[in-house]
């Protein structure tokens, strides 16, 4: 498909801000989605492991990370909308083309995400205690893992087939013989899907710092328990950063000849050097990780290396499609409309900031206090600060929308 015709598939009302801006925005989405994965994925592990131990530490740890496991596919749906969306923007004509060619697991992958998502709290709801009775109906956590996997595989093929543009009349039309129905994923890389999925076993490995750290805060922390998930996390960390570091070595042995160039590129060395300053984070830190906030650093650090490794990605795709295709995402035609933009940047800068802000308080001073907790009248003040902010969100957006339609 030549650069010409590619162009033409743009959308022909431009973008309404820089397009580097959303570059930019879909790399931190992308980030922030990929490590809710990755916790999600890690946690799940740990509850199939210690759900149906009779080890009592084992036990507590799966019943803490089954929540956490809840929570973080939770997290990673709403995330996971993102990027998307920053890639439709300033990748329309690839994005949009992937999706019709396998346009029957486009639609699917949505049912099989909420399949996925149901066996899981299917698995919730069986377990009330696991820590005393053991786990249960352990065939719906296996089933949620998978469910998830393959939703997975599907959103990085689609990825993937955006990016050979040279290949898609052969795969719409095999041997001139149009098939149209969508049936078929086209296109995959397994150690690059392996890659991001090992990946969560040391943030996986971080997290459990953060929570051992957490814990370490609580009423009556109890020591011997937080002492055995030190070796525990440090594990993770170690072997999963091995096997994941692997795994992106075959990923850049097997990259296509058109991007073959990254493999020696200052950007894969960098984001290799981002996973390894993770994972030797900890060895380095040693017995600061129980003082102040140094547990919590590991799982910074390591979304710091996460983002570093989405910025690598990005580069990756930027300069396949200009280099070869000629498709400079950049030079896309700005329609500027500030409303939206600043409508955007303030949700998440302002009412999302407070908002997340107050819950997050909220959940951390409960679980450090013995007993009932009550807030303190300035964090009572923040709750009604968001409330108040998400009122004149609503009037805002309402308002103009229906100021624009009475014109």
């Amino acid at each position: 498909m030549t650069p010409e015709m590619l162009l033409a598939l743009r959308d022909p009302a431009g973008v309404p801000s820089h397009p580097l801006v959303f570059l930019v925005l879909g790399v931190l989405t992308f980030a922030l989605h990929i490590a809710a994965v990755q916790v999600m994925l890690g946690a799940g592990a740990l509850t199939l492991r210690g759900a149906f131990s009779a080890s009592t530490y084992w036990r507590r740890l799966a019943a803490a990370m089954l929540t956490t496991s809840k929570i973080a596919v939770s997290v990673a749906i709403v995330l996971g909308v993102a990027p998307l969306l920053f890639v439709q923007v300033v990748y329309d004509p690839f994005w949009y083309t992937s999706n019709v060619l396998s346009a029957w697991w486009v639609i699917g992958f949505i049912g099989i995400l909420i399949v996925g998502y149901i066996a899981l709290y299917v698995f919730y709801w069986k377990n009330h205690d696991i820590v005393k009775e053991g786990g249960r109906g352990g065939v719906w956590m296996v089933a949620s893992l998978a469910l998830l996997l393959a939703v997975g595989f599907i959103v990085h093929s689609l990825t993937n087939q955006m990016l050979f543009p040279e290949q898609w009349m052969a795969w719409y039309a095999p041997g001139g013989v149009v098939q149209p129905d969508g049936h078929s994923l086209h296109y995959w890389n397994l150690p690059r899907f392996g890659f991001f999925i090992a990946l969560a076993a040391p943030v996986t490995g971080a997290w459990l710092y953060a929570y051992r750290r957490y814990l370490q805060g609580s009423a009556q922390p109890d020591v011997a328990y937080i002492a055995w998930l030190a070796p525990l996390a440090q594990k993770l960390m170690l072997m999963g950063g091995v096997v994941a570091v692997l795994l992106g070595a075959a990923w850049m042995a097997t990259l296509p000849a058109k991007m073959a160039w990254f493999a020696v590129s200052p950007w894969s060395l960098i984001a290799l050097l981002a996973l390894l300053a993770t994972v030797a984070l900890p060895l380095l830190l040693r017995g600061r990780l129980d003082r102040g906030y140094w547990g919590y650093a590991i799982f910074g650090v390591g979304a710091v290396a996460l983002i570093v490794v989405g910025a690598a990605r990005e580069v990756l795709r930027y300069v396949t499609l200009a280099g070869t295709h000629g498709y400079d995402a950049l030079d896309y035609r700005i329609n500027m409309d500030w409303y939206s933009t600043a409508l955007f940047f303030s949700t998440f800068g302002v009412l999302g900031a407070v908002t997340l802000g107050y819950l997050l308080t909220i959940a951390w001073q409960a679980g450090q206090t013995q007993g009932t907790y009550t807030p303190s009248p300035a964090i009572n003040r923040l709750g009604s600060v968001a409330i108040g902010l998400l009122v004149v969100w609503t009037a805002v957006y309402f308002g103009v929308g229906l100021f624009v339609q009475m014109r």
